[in-house]
């Protein structure tokens, strides 16, 4: 399967089509996709979803997608690799950080459009348009805080749409669908992941929250929660410039040394030798 390459932290492509020239294809990078006009079919994952005028599709590295155009369609595709919102060590605790974090960890979960809201769907429209006017003139004083904090608003928008628009139905006492979905909020932070914490948070006993997690999912939660941190950081080492430093604070392990050995166990490889692949 073809796999397109980003070779700026950002990009955009605006145009219109009325015959998908693109084959199935996956990226190393996110994609925000307008769609300004048309209708037809977006295939992401091998799932098939209807696209209209004001829908808005997130894409992450590993999705392969195409699109059957059944009316003429213009496009806006947003291009960008996840170090575009931690340019500026000074914001790493702002409180969007989370969210867009969680909404790109998220990412490749096959869905459709984000945005239902006929309002919110102009919004994040207008945002848009501010941001291809100022990709245009990428020569200007200030150019990067200002396309990064119009990007921010736009991920936000979508984190927030996409939690609204979630289907919400109860969680049954003896599932992990809270667990997992409480893990993935707080993967970037140590201290909430211990066994002792989450059986507080749930209220269950240390050891049978331990039972009842590997019985549903096949596998103890610290190996869960370890594995999800290395897939994370794979996506990181590919697709960001950040050293090994800045993952081993990120991620909450003790060094470098604890971070290699564990990225060791679970690869086969070196942090080093992956961001170069070289796999073994």
């Amino acid at each position: 399967m073809k796999r397109y390459t980003l070779h700026a932290p950002f990009s955009i492509y605006h145009f219109e089509a009325s015959i998908w020239t693109h084959s199935v294809h996956k990226h190393t990078y996110f994609e925000i996709i307008f769609i300004l006009k048309g209708r037809g079919v977006h295939r992401i994952n091998d799932n098939v979803f209807p696209y209209a005028e004001g829908d808005v599709f997130l894409l992450g590295p590993e999705d392969f997608h195409h699109f059957e155009i059944e009316e003429l369609t213009e496009f806006s595709f947003v291009r960008f690799n996840e170090s575009i919102h931690k340019e500026y060590p000074q914001d790493k605790d702002r409180p969007w950080q989370p969210i867009i974090r969680a909404l790109l960890a998220t990412s490749s979960k096959s869905r459709g459009t984000l945005v239902v809201d006929k309002v919110e769907k102009q919004k994040l429209h207008q945002l848009l348009y501010v941001l291809e006017t100022e990709f245009t003139q990428d020569d200007l004083p200030y150019y990067e805080i200002i396309r990064d904090n119009l990007m921010r608003s736009i991920l936000v928008l979508l984190a927030r749409n996409l939690i609204r628009d979630a289907p919400v139905k109860p969680l049954l006492k003896d599932s992990v669908e809270a667990i997992l979905l409480y893990i993935k909020q707080h993967i970037y932070t140590p201290e909430k992941l211990t066994i002792e914490h989450l059986a507080e948070v749930f209220h269950y006993a240390p050891s049978y929250i331990s039972l009842l997690f590997k019985n549903q999912t096949g596998e103890p939660i610290k190996q869960y929660i370890i594995k999800h941190k290395i897939k994370l950081i794979e996506t990181r080492l590919l697709y960001s410039q950040s050293t090994l430093k800045e993952v081993v604070d990120e991620f909450g392990f003790i060094d470098e040394s604890h971070l290699c050995k564990q990225f060791r166990k679970y690869t086969g490889t070196t942090p080093t030798k992956f961001r170069k692949g070289i796999l073994n």
